[in-house]
């Protein structure tokens, strides 16, 4: 009995080790996601426009939130892991169906119905989920290697949330630009800057056949109507003439 439950023991430990070291690198990327967003705001600080801030501020907040969904997952995950007795009776089901062992339970589990570990996918799932352009399911992100997937998740959320930035900055100019047809000229400045930082972070993936900037530019800023936007000044291998 006593060497059952070692063994138990042991290999839930493990199991929960596996989980902390494969989530070592998404919490490092929020963390460090976080890190460039305060730097931001610290930077905007010494600017003369108090609104320069508000952007990095979003940012910051998103990855805070990321960070945060990623350590409760995982704080609770370790807490019915290794102290059954003390499950919720949700929680207990739960870890029926994954494979845990339940409170009081004399059979040690199989190596095979030991949980798998949380992913990056179980803590963003406390954050509502980004749509993502049509053609990048052409593309087939999925074929790329795990970093190169990364990049295109974090694109594509960073490409939102900087026309997300600029339509609550500017939402007079947003609405002028989509009944002039010319968002891209009323808005430049703020387009420029935005593409700059877009550029400089994804600069491996803008060669693919997919564009999360002019995607969510359309979307967010031109009201899903390309031709508001005018003259786009960047060159994108989706854009339509």
């Amino acid at each position: 009995m006593k060497a059952g439950k070692v063994q138990e023991h042991t290999t839930i430990e493990q199991a929960v080790s596996r989980a902390l070291r494969d989530n070592l690198e998404s919490l490092q990327r929020s963390s460090n996601e976080l890190h460039h967003a305060i730097a931001d705001v610290v930077a905007a600080c010494s600017s003369s426009k108090p609104t320069h801030a508000l952007p990095p501020m979003l940012r910051a907040q998103t990855a805070a939130a990321s960070l945060s969904a990623a350590l409760e997952v995982l704080s609770r995950f370790i807490t019915a892991a290794l102290q059954p007795a003390q499950r919720t009776p949700l929680e207990a089901e739960v870890a029926r169906l994954v494979g845990l062992p339940a409170a009081e339970t004399e059979p040690a589990p199989s190596p095979e119905l030991v949980p798998a570990p949380p992913s990056d996918e179980t803590a963003e799932s406390l954050v509502e989920p980004e749509p993502i352009p049509p053609e990048e399911e052409i593309f087939d992100v999925s074929r790329l290697s795990h970093e190169e997937q990364e990049m295109h998740r974090r694109a594509n959320r960073v490409a939102k949330v900087s026309m997300q930035d600029i339509k609550m900055l500017r939402p007079e100019q947003v609405r002028l630009g989509r009944e002039q047809g010319d968002i891209c000229i009323r808005l430049r400045d703020d387009i420029e800057k935005a593409y700059k930082e877009y550029h400089r972070r994804f600069r491996p993936i803008l060669d693919h056949p997919v564009d999360y900037f002019y995607y969510w530019m359309v979307e967010i800023l031109a009201g899903g109507d390309a031709q508001a936007l005018g003259e786009y000044p960047y060159a994108s291998p989706v854009r339509q003439s």
